[in-house]
């Protein structure tokens, strides 16, 4: 399907405004916070206000980058489906190129920026989770797996170690446990998203979970990543680097994961009761899908904010 026909963009407000929404800035802020939330743990405190500012703009650049480089490549598939027909690139308004161009500089620049502010270490990890998120999981897996965001998914886990590794120059067990707590946190809060907007996916022929394998699979397994979260989110409290306080809140926050994906599944379509109930079951489950989806993003920026401020927490 040929990219959607729209009238360019008129005004540098208007201009700019497409230009920055390549960088999926919304996305890039709750990667930012699993970067900078880590970074006092790591510190045991007060991490260098270099290395914050380091993480915070390079990070931002890195993803935002990332981001572009995904709006260039996937412009066919965009163009099909109406959550994305719009956006500048299928719409238009911005030529493929530049979307490209941007991507690859600001990924550049992000480098330096982590590389000169603070270590080799974060800015390898950022470029690398670029890298995943261009090559494994766009080019690669998004068009051909189901498991698509299992794998890919674990570009948007990379943060949580540039932030540690731009304190401590080093990866450990806390570090590897806050990245596979983003790692089985995707799933479950992407097959939510997947669910709603599924007729979309399908029209692209993207083969995400729900499409091909149905609803009650995709729910099935969100419960078991969900389960898998809540159990590597207590790790930083055993190595050491976390406070009970941070145990406390971290069970809470994993247990009322779990709960809203087990209520998730609960509300799938019950054979053999009719035609009524199945619908207004159906409907239930539509609001459950939101609702682990919403639940999902509050979920994650409440524990990082919870183990950020764990230093100084008994």
């Amino acid at each position: 399907m040929n990219a959607v026909t729209t009238r360019p963009a008129t005004g540098a407000l208007s201009v700019a405004r497409d230009y920055i929404s390549l960088l999926k800035l919304r996305i890039v802020l709750l990667l930012d916070a699993t970067a900078i939330g880590v970074m006092f743990p790591a510190a045991h405190g007060h991490p260098r206000v270099a290395a914050v500012l380091a993480v915070l703009v390079g990070g931002t650049l890195a993803a935002g980058g990332a981001h572009a480089v995904n709006c260039w490549f996937d412009r066919d598939i965009d163009a099909e489906m109406m959550r994305t027909r719009l956006r500048p690139v299928p719409g238009g308004r911005i030529p493929p190129w530049h979307a490209l161009a941007i991507g690859i500089a600001l990924n550049a620049v992000a480098f330096a920026v982590l590389l000169a502010w603070a270590n080799l270490l974060a800015a390898m990890l950022a470029l690398a989770g670029t890298l995943i998120y261009i090559f494994v999981y766009t080019i690669w897996l998004k068009r051909s797996t189901p498991h698509n965001i299992v794998i890919g998914g674990a570009a948007g886990a990379v943060p949580p170690l540039v932030g540690w590794a731009a304190v401590t120059g080093t990866l450990d067990l806390t570090a590897l446990s806050l990245f596979a707590v983003i790692l089985f946190w995707t799933p479950p809060h992407f097959w939510a998203l997947a669910q709603v907007i599924k007729s979309d996916y399908a029209r692209a022929r993207i083969p995400m979970l729900p499409v091909v394998a149905g609803e009650q699979s995709a729910k099935r397994q969100s419960v078991v990543y969900a389960l898998l979260t809540a159990g590597v989110s207590v790790v930083p409290f055993f190595t050491g680097n976390a406070g009970a306080v941070y145990l406390a809140g971290a069970t809470v926050l994993g247990l009322g994961l779990v709960v809203i994906t087990v209520v998730y599944l609960a509300g799938a379509t019950v054979l053999g009761l009719g035609l009524v109930v199945i619908t207004v079951l159906d409907l239930a489950g539509r609001r459950w899908t939101r609702r682990v989806f919403a639940y999902s993003i509050v979920y994650v920026a409440l524990l990082f904010m919870l183990f950020a401020v764990s230093p100084f927490l008994p």
